[in-house]
């Protein structure tokens, strides 16, 4: 499933936030090792899964110069994070050696009105791949079960339950209807075979209790999460908020732009006691000065989760 498990180090190690982010996609563990629909590592084909050196050359190569990573990222017009998430994988796929990226944000249309896109459509060496991408930060509440319905969005508008169902019952079926059936037909492709990719962070109560959903990767990035009214930070720990579009791989912050402790906390108090979830970083300093994370932890209200009544 993870045909790149000995570079798992090799994000950190690296220096452009852009190039990081896209080791980070390539490189970090599903959130799940048995979801309700097949997954499969978009790379899985690729020459780079029998040669992993080679694609670890390949992102160094990169991190001395990013301009072709920048450029093709330049045109993303959308800030969402799930889009540049799958940006990153369509630069990746574009260039790995034994892939043919066929098709990217394929739309399927019926009479003018659009049903959906199928993010990707690739050839390699086991066929033709239609391919689910998404990159999920979920929170567990305290006490949760295994069900995956338990873990919300920090904003609470998704859930990994509804997730999980609306791959498995829409986005991954889309490619066998017959309005993509006849699309991928003028690609050339006659079969096609339908996998997710599912990257992310699971966050755990602190103080408290959750256990990992249903068909949790044992080995899934994770963080913590707690209440405004519970935190209490380190003597001499270094804090600072992220920024959205810096969510995926772990921060490594130069020494210039690291938070003191006292510029963190002014900006903690004047933070509104509602504002939304805020991801944090504790930063440890490196040998060459510059600081990485050690750990990340989402800060929400006191009365979070912000459920809807029913």
């Amino acid at each position: 499933m993870m045909p790149f498990a000995l570079l798992h180090d090799l994000p950190r190690q690296l220096r452009r936030p852009n190039v990081r982010d896209l080791a980070w996609a390539l490189l970090s563990p599903p959130l799940l090792s048995a979801p309700p629909c097949p997954q499969r590592h978009p790379l899985a084909g690729s020459l780079w899964a029998d040669q992993p050196q080679c694609l670890a050359d390949w992102l160094r190569a990169l991190d001395d110069d990013d301009r072709p990573l920048r450029d093709w990222l330049a045109q993303l017009g959308s800030r969402r994070l799930g889009h540049y998430y799958e940006r990153l994988w369509q630069f990746a796929l574009g260039q790995a050696p034994g892939i043919e990226l066929l098709a990217a944000n394929l739309a399927i249309r019926e009479a003018g009105r659009t049903l959906g896109e199928l993010d990707v459509v690739l050839r390699d060496r086991d066929g033709v791949h239609h391919l689910e991408l998404a990159i999920k930060l979920y929170l567990g509440p305290e006490h949760a079960g295994h069900d995956p319905a338990a873990w919300l969005g920090p904003g609470c508008h998704d859930r990994l339950g509804s997730k999980l169902a609306h791959l498995a019952r829409h986005q991954l079926p889309m490619s066998a209807g017959a309005h993509s059936r006849e699309v991928l037909a003028r690609l050339g492709v006659e079969q096609v075979q339908a996998h997710v990719w599912l990257g992310g962070y699971l966050f755990y109560p602190w103080p408290g209790h959750a256990q990992p959903p249903q068909g949790a990767n044992p080995q899934h990035l994770r963080g913590r999460w707690l209440r405004r009214r519970d935190w209490v930070m380190g003597e001499g720990e270094r804090w600072q908020p992220l920024q959205r579009h810096a969510w995926l791989a772990q921060a490594r912050v130069e020494a210039h732009e690291c938070w003191a402790v006292e510029q963190f906390a002014a900006w903690l108090y004047v933070l509104e006691r509602q504002a939304p979830a805020q991801l944090l970083v504790r930063l440890e300093q490196e040998a060459d000065g510059a600081w990485q994370e050690a750990e990340r932890v989402f800060l929400v209200a006191d009365d979070w989760p912000h459920l809807p009544d029913v």
